[in-house]
This record gives C-alpha cells, structure tokens and sequence, in this order.
C-alpha cells in the first residue's frame, strides 16, 4: 500500500509513518517500489525477511494469549475479551482525537461559531421558524454566554474551529435546570468521540454552576445527536420544558445531575 493509506491505518500522521517505513525499509524488512500509475507515489510491502518475522510475532502473541486465557473461566474469558475491545476502541478513540483541543470561546471566533451553527442546522433542514437558527445570540455566542452560570467551548484542529457547544439556564425552567445549547459539528469530525468528550466537560460545568438538571431539544432526523444523548445517560422525554421559543423540535430529553 501508499503511504497516506498506511499512515490511515496505523492512525499516525504522515511524517511519522514516514520516519517508521524509512527504518523498516534500512532493515530490509519492507520493499518500495514505484506505483505503476503514479510514479510519484511508492508502494510499500513486505520482504521476505519481513514476512517470516511478522509470523513469528504473531505466533509468539498468539502463544501468550492462549496461555494466559487458560487460566480463565468461560465467562472470565469473555469478560476479559469485552474490556479488551472497550479499551481497544477507547484508544483509538483517544488518537483520532490527537490535534484537537477543547477550549473556551473567544470573541474572535464568532464568525466561524455563527457559520458552523447556520451550515448544520442547513444541512440538516432545520432552517425557518421555531428553530434556533435564528436566534440573535448566534452572531454572538462569547458575549451570550459570558454569565455566571454559562459557557460555550469550541473544538479546535489547527487554530481551525471545527465544532462548539455551551450550557445556559433554561428560559422558564427555574433557577436549577440548564440547557445544552448550540452543540453542533462540522461532519467531518463527526464519529472521532469529539461529541462526548465537549458533552462530558459541558455537563462538569453544569454541576459546578450548581444545576442539577440539564435539558436538551433536538430533532429525530439529527441521529448522530440522539444516540450520543441516549448513550449518556439522557432520559426521553413526551414533551418540552420550559419556554426556549425552538417549537420545531421534536425530541427533547433530560439528564439528572
């Protein structure tokens, strides 16, 4: 394979696969060779030397998972293989998410905030009355949520502003529930775990203001959205609460602090 796909598969950047395959290529454990469509591109295998190391690798690893899970039960083995794919998918999790970072909003990025609320609420056909797209604060998420008991957090990837979302009180909800507000994502960070992570310091937020509810619309075709929602820990509810003026959504949950 190329290396941008090899580089997509190990979930490392370019230059460091490059360092890797440059060592593997030393000791002749891989080949390159030109690509026969592009001869600016090199394809990367396999030696033989390479080949006959990897099976003893493998072999090796086999040998020692097979050892150790003798001592297991049936029901152990399987408990001890569901914590494996947990961790497994919580690490790749945690390298997708390399090079983004969760921080407060600034003044200066306003315009890219109000762009990326009015592009997905657009995609997803949420445009019109009794959406929020056409709330006054959406030009102005730092000076709308600069209150005592707000905050809006960006997600950024190389000073570029790729998602958002804040907590405020709930409008007609009383002084203890909150609202997740205005969380939205560029598509393509959707399905890194982006979402939890902004969800989880959201909700930290929310407890140190001293909520404990937190409230939340949506709507059903945002799928994405409700299955974060449900995953963690949001209860479905029949109707809306309190008096947000957003009559166009059509599920709305809550979650107990």
């Amino acid at each position: 394979m190329g290396l941008m796909e090899l580089a997509g598969n190990l979930l490392m950047d370019k230059s460091n696969t490059s360092r890797l395959v440059k060592k593997l290529v030393q000791d002749r454990l891989v080949k390159e060779t030109k690509s026969l469509s592009d001869s600016r591109q090199k394809i990367f295998s396999l030696t033989l030397k390479g080949k006959e190391i990897l099976e003893e690798i493998i072999g090796i690893a086999e040998h020692q998972v097979d050892s150790a899970m003798s001592f297991l039960t049936e029901d152990e083995q399987q408990q001890a293989i569901r914590g494996i794919k947990l961790y497994a998918q919580a690490l790749k999790m945690h390298r997708l998410q390399n090079g983004f970072r969760i921080r407060s909003i600034k003044r200066a990025d306003n315009p890219a905030v109000a762009s990326i609320i009015r592009e997905v609420m657009t995609e997803f056909g949420a445009v019109g009355e009794g959406y929020s797209i056409g709330d006054p604060e959406v030009d102005d998420m730092y000076g709308n949520y600069r209150g005592d008991k707000s905050c809006y957090y960006v997600i950024e990837n190389d000073e570029r502003i790729v998602g958002g979302g804040g907590i405020g009180p709930l409008k007609g909800g009383g002084r203890k529930t909150c609202e997740l507000q205005k969380m939205f994502f560029l598509s393509e960070i959707r399905g890194l775990g982006l979402g939890r992570s902004l969800l989880q310091k959201l909700i930290e937020n929310a407890k140190l203001f001293g909520y404990k509810q937190c409230y939340l619309e949506t709507l059903d075709r945002m799928n994405r959205a409700v299955h974060l929602y449900t995953k963690f820990g949001f209860k479905e509810l029949k109707k809306p609460m309190g008096n947000t003026g957003h009559c166009a959504c059509d599920r709305w949950f809550k979650l107990d602090l």
